[in-house]
């Protein structure tokens, strides 16, 4: 009869090869994602040493820290030697990462190009299972004033009341808007229901003097702009 192995505990491990005490020697970068989950959950299970165990459950979502970040504790749960508690840690980790990234994107305040708005709401709703609708209010210096959840939606699509959108631009004496909206499918091309809507908004806004100067489209991994693809 096979006999089951004991976990080898990190503690007995070459003091270069602990995670944490990697850290300390060698720095942060030195450390491989799974290294890094590790110190997060603490120990393995009785057949895996934490390292080992991050490691498969990074192999198992793609070791894609982003796929990674979409799993809710119950799913966590199921890998042997994760209790609720290590599942909080990791989504806790996860979701200032996140944060970190938003945060970092908020501090480039004016707008200079399609790219800048996408860094600044990939983190917000590039990764969302719904749609939602944003907009982001400039003044004179394409400086944001604030930006705004216009709508929430479903798998499909969401609405947008035009009439809001605009009384909101006039409350902030907003000079420009930008539009934005996610597809959870991934796929970038604009509906004929987004290039209605991105007329409806642009012909409103103009009777105000406010220009749209672009609409994006937000991926987990992309972005369409219609005034980079000429349709504004």
């Amino acid at each position: 009869m096979a006999l089951e192995r004991a976990p080898l505990s990190i503690k007995n491990w070459a003091s270069g090869d602990r995670p944490r005490e990697k850290l300390l020697q060698k720095g942060k970068l030195a450390l491989t994602d799974a290294e890094l989950i590790a110190i997060l959950i603490g120990s393995g299970n009785r057949n895996e040493s934490a390292v080992e165990l991050s490691q498969r459950i990074l192999s198992l979502h793609r070791n894609n820290l982003s796929q990674l970040g979409k799993l809710s504790v119950q799913q966590l749960m199921t890998f042997k030697g994760i209790g609720e508690a290590k599942a909080i840690s990791i989504i806790a980790a996860m979701e200032l990462g996140r944060r970190r990234r938003t945060e970092e994107a908020l501090e480039q305040v004016k707008i200079t190009s399609s790219n800048s708005v996408y860094e600044l709401l990939q983190p917000i709703i590039g990764e969302l299972a719904h749609e939602e609708f944003w907009i982001l209010y400039l003044n004179n210096a394409n400086k944001i004033i604030e930006q705004f959840q216009i709508s929430k939606g479903g798998i499909t699509g969401t609405l947008v009341d035009v009439r809001i959108t605009l009384r909101r631009a006039l409350e902030l004496g907003a000079i420009s808007l930008i539009l934005a909206h996610n597809h959870p499918s991934g796929n970038l091309n604009p509906s004929e229901a987004d290039k209605q809507l991105t007329t409806k908004l642009k012909t409103a806004a103009e009777s105000l003097d406010i220009k749209v100067l672009d609409h994006l489209i937000v991926t987990e991994k992309s972005y369409f702009s219609f005034a980079d693809e000429g349709l504004l």
